[in-house]
């Protein structure tokens, strides 16, 4: 629990429109999701990478259509239960809140999902990805 405060915490310190303007990843939906930027930060013991955080919040029955990520995604869930299935990974799976996941680079999001029809989730995103990189594509 005190972990998921810190989270919340940190997202929330960060999410001022100053913040969010100089990051690459703006607030947005693609799908039921919202995504609200958290932090970014060039990595400088891996010269080219960044390190952007994002919270992303379901709606109860709200999902994400298929989509790639540039670069390596950690997911950890903060609140709720997220079911998702990535191509190199394994079939659809339902992570709840304290749990998390990796899909590695080039590989497919298939399913991203709230897992509930009455409750919220979110998770928050952690991408290490080129510098100025796309980080979410969807697929046509």
């Amino acid at each position: 629990m005190r972990n998921r405060i810190a989270i919340l915490a940190t997202a929330g310190a960060f999410s001022t429109a100053a913040v969010w303007n100089s990051l690459p990843i703006a607030a947005h939906e693609t799908g039921d999701e919202t995504v609200h930027p958290v932090i970014s930060a060039k990595l400088p013991n891996v010269p080219g990478k960044n390190l952007t955080a994002a919270l992303v919040t379901y709606p109860p029955g709200g999902k994400s259509s298929k989509h790639r990520h540039a670069g390596s995604v950690f997911a950890y869930v903060v609140s709720g239960a997220i079911r998702s299935e990535n191509s190199a990974t394994g079939p659809a799976k339902v992570y709840k809140a304290g749990e998390s996941f990796f899909e590695p680079p080039g590989s497919e999001h298939l399913v991203s999902e709230n897992a509930s029809a009455t409750e919220p989730a979110s998770l928050l995103a952690v991408f290490v990805a080129d510098d100025g990189a796309t980080l979410t594509t969807p697929d046509k």
